[in-house]
């Protein structure tokens, strides 16, 4: 019943190729990983709970994920018989096929209302509701466009207040300029859809903005490793690089204006030896005060906020691992914390935490502003221990400084300064290897 959905179009505006491949080629797509899952369903809930915003509607769901003539039917029965207020009504037009997440009929006409699980108005969302709209006036005028959105101000405090959650914006001046567009852009994807095979398309901005493409693993296979995307810092100029067709580290002109971190990543690659400030490195080490606590959070940050006193998206940590070293080289003695799922982790994760950190020596953490950062905010939400966590702010040391100032470097980092590439890079032991493990971020 359409050649075109929402999501297709919006796949096939940032790549016609990525369209052509999912409509032929699907199988080239990697499977869903249990973190995309849980922002997918995290999105479900999001739209479930932005229907409070306009009760007592008519639903008109898709019974199933691909079986949408039912739900065209039914949103035309439901504007028919005077509808006030429709959940996921569902339209057609020159055969493209877009849900809206809820429409309402007001005195001065209907309105459309797309929700989104951010914190913002994403220039992608204009061109999304955009085509969303197109498709509705086929059959009935639209006075207002709005996106509902998550209001990260909003402070959970007792049962969900969705009228504290979210915030309203309507966007139908901007989408009135981006639909002039859209009947052309249809024919032309219609065509690529027509095509025996994939458009030509090299790999660009487009494979990464506005979101990571699915095949961009097929469409990257002649890139080698490591390349000019693999220089840290390098922004957009890769792409002139690239154009230039300067794809190898080791074919980079010894005239190219480049930082000195990148000039060291070259310089690596190319000569096969990293590089060490054994000064610096001895200075660091012996400012460190023992004991050392080496510490990690991992967290979580739901769209809809689950604990009282906490916001949308707000990081919140559920587990801690410290691994305590009373001298240099000495043995060390782990203590971990990890919640229990059954309510806010925060109060025993402090409780512990304070009791498991000693009250000397310095707090060691790789990156250590995001370790920082969730300190604060938890002596911000739990002012009766907000006196004692200020007190660890002091001791943090950022065990990612001598690689970020270039003291330490070996090609194997390739440029990167995360720990999952400084890691493999110093420590040559397989049980060490994040490839190997299940669970590789808090997400998951």
């Amino acid at each position: 019943m359409h050649i075109l959905s929402k999501s297709t179009y919006m796949r096939g505006r940032q790549c016609p190729k990525a369209l052509w491949l999912y409509k032929y080629q699907r199988e080239l797509m990697p499977p869903v990983d249990a973190g995309k899952q849980a922002i997918f369903d995290s999105g479900t809930l999001v739209g479930v709970l932005a229907q409070g915003l306009f009760p007592g509607g008519v639903n008109c769901a898709p019974p199933t994920p691909f079986d949408f003539a039912p739900s065209v039917a039914a949103t035309q029965q439901a504007i028919a018989r005077g509808e006030r207020v429709i959940y996921e009504a569902v339209f057609t037009r020159d055969g493209v096929l877009a849900a809206l997440d809820i429409l309402v009929h007001t005195d001065a006409g209907w309105k459309a209302y797309e929700v989104k699980g951010s914190a913002e108005v994403k220039d992608v969302y204009i061109a999304d509701v955009a085509l969303q709209s197109y498709v509705i006036e086929g059959s009935l005028p639209l006075v207002d466009v709005s996106i509902v959105h998550m209001d990260n101000s909003y402070v959970k405090q007792g049962p969900i207040d969705v009228h504290g959650l979210f915030t309203i914006t309507s966007v139908k001046e901007e989408v009135d300029q981006e639909r002039a567009g859209i009947p052309a852009r249809i024919a032309a994807l219609k065509a690529v859809l027509q095509l025996p095979e994939a458009p030509a398309v090299d790999i660009g901005p487009q494979c990464e903005s506005p979101y990571p493409c699915d095949f961009k693993a097929h469409c990257w296979a002649h890139v080698p490793e490591p390349s000019v995307f693999d220089l840290t810092r390098i922004g957009k100029k890769k792409w002139g690089l690239y154009e230039r067709g300067i794809v190898r580290l080791e074919d980079i002109p010894a005239t190219e204006r480049l930082s000195a971190a990148q000039h060291r990543q070259v310089d690596g690659c190319i000569s096969g030896k990293g590089t060490m400030d054994r000064a610096a490195l001895r200075h660091w080490l012996d400012e460190l005060r023992y004991p050392l606590h080496h510490f990690d959070f991992e967290t979580m940050n739901p769209a809809v906020p689950l604990y009282d006193g906490s916001r949308s998206f707000q990081q919140i940590p559920f587990q801690y691992s410290l691994h305590i070293q009373d001298a240099p080289s000495g043995p060390v003695q782990h203590r971990e914390f990890l919640g229990d799922g059954s309510g806010d982790p925060r109060e025993a994760l402090v409780q512990q935490m304070l009791t498991d950190i000693g009250p000397t020596g310095d707090i060691l953490a790789f990156n250590a502003s995001f370790e920082s950062g969730r300190l604060r905010e938890m002596a911000r939400d739990l002012p009766h221990h907000a006196a004692a966590i200020d007190q660890l702010l002091p001791r943090i040391k950022d065990l990612i400084d001598p690689f970020r100032k270039g003291w330490f470097y070996t090609p194997a980092m390739n440029g990167s300064n995360s720990i999952k590439a400084v890691l493999p890079a110093l420590v040559q032991d397989p049980e060490l290897d994040y490839h190997a493990l299940n669970i590789q971020e808090g997400n998951t």
